[in-house]
């Protein structure tokens, strides 16, 4: 049986930690697999649930840009004791602890996990900056760096990351969760209070300059002047304490973090990701297409790769631009809409399968295992 430790900077409701929980808890037998998690803070919203799958999880309680000294010894003595065949770290901060700690545990299979494209490091604590520096002159110290788009290992290659090995991890995206369902859509709606002559925009991400809500906001003020049925539904970190135009507070459900989100994905006309920067592979742009959702994405990572076509895609920053192609999709006939968006599931199931990326990841895991030191 081959241990595998993950160690990342937190367990809360982002894309990096839901496929952490998805390659942690559907792991096959016979792939031979353990898999144990670190988070450097606390359980967030993963933790119990991957306790409940039957994973081992250990939350450190690390503060945000902080390390304390106590913590991270433990961390290496917990690694000690388990005495993990491969780590994979995932986030920066977990790159750099999970590094340090795993060397001084005796470890040497260690693989980075790159989330991101192109980062502006100026709207996050300068801390994360000066890691990410540190990280790409120790790059060639992990035994291999993966990325989940072409456009992050390129984003890092021009950081100075220089690793030993690049590993090409895409996600994945469960079409048997994340489906279209007529029966439910309606059913959804109604308990939200959206009505059949609706057109209802989603955002579902948390509220980060990364994910320019700004710019969405100001492309939703332009379309609610020409759109009168335009419905706005907001979902994860922060989006309860968004202020709000005055014009846009009647028109928009905002509703925080949730774990219904397939059920809210069906609910949606057009799903929009307007992110500035640093998207890798986007979850949610893969998951409305598997829900048959049309998607309006910005030009950020490898978004236009995952769309190819088969919805709108704009230039980042501009909410002009986004109003446009939302409006595009809004006077879209039906049918036209219906055919794009089974194209579109399609082509997640065919390319971006949760079966293809989880059998990607056994295969790495194993193969870093047996990797000579």
């Amino acid at each position: 049986m081959i241990t595998v430790a993950h160690i990342i900077t937190a367990l809360g409701s982002g894309g990096a930690e839901r496929v952490l929980y998805l390659v942690a808890t559907r792991n096959p037998e016979e792939s031979g697999i353990r898999h144990v998690v670190y988070s450097l803070s606390d359980e967030g919203m993963y933790g119990a649930e991957l306790r409940r799958a039957g994973v081992e999880v250990h939350c450190l309680g690390m503060r945000s840009n902080r390390v304390p000294i106590v913590s991270f010894f433990r961390l290496v003595g917990l690694l000690r004791q388990r005495r993990p065949d491969v780590i994979m770290t995932w986030l920066y901060h977990a790159d750099f602890v999970g590094t340090l700690a795993g060397r001084l545990a005796g470890v040497r299979r260690i693989v980075w996990n790159l989330r991101c494209s192109d980062f502006t490091f100026s709207d996050h604590p300068a801390m994360t900056g000066r890691i990410v520096a540190l990280l790409a002159r120790l790059s060639r110290l992990p035994s291999a760096v993966a990325a989940n788009s072409i456009a992050g290992r390129r984003a890092h290659e021009a950081l100075g990351y220089h690793p030993k090995r690049w590993i090409y991890l895409p996600n994945g995206f469960d079409t048997a969760e994340w489906r279209p369902d007529a029966a439910d859509r309606d059913k959804v709606r109604r308990s939200l209070g959206f009505g059949e002559a609706d057109f209802v925009v989603g955002r579902i991400g948390r509220v980060d300059p990364q994910k320019d809500f700004k710019s969405f906001l100001e492309a939703a003020r332009i379309v609610a002047a020409r759109c009168p049925s335009l419905r706005l539904l907001l979902a994860g970190d922060g989006t309860r304490e968004l202020d709000l135009p005055a014009e846009l507070r009647p028109l928009t459900l905002a509703l925080g973090v949730r774990r219904d989100v397939p059920q809210l994905m069906r609910a949606l006309d057009v799903l929009v990701s307007s992110s500035a920067y640093g998207e890798g592979l986007p979850n949610v742009v893969g998951e409305a297409m598997a829900s048959g959702v049309p998607c309006v994405a910005t030009d950020v990572g490898d978004s236009a790769t995952l769309i190819g076509g088969l919805g709108v895609v704009v230039p980042p920053r501009d909410p002009q631009a986004l109003a446009r192609a939302i409006e595009r999709l809004s006077a879209t006939p039906a049918e036209e809409l219906r055919a794009m968006s089974a194209s579109a599931r399609e082509r997640i199931a065919a390319e971006f399968s949760i079966d293809s990326c989880l059998r990607r990841y056994v295969e790495v895991l194993r193969s870093e295992a047996m990797r000579p030191v």
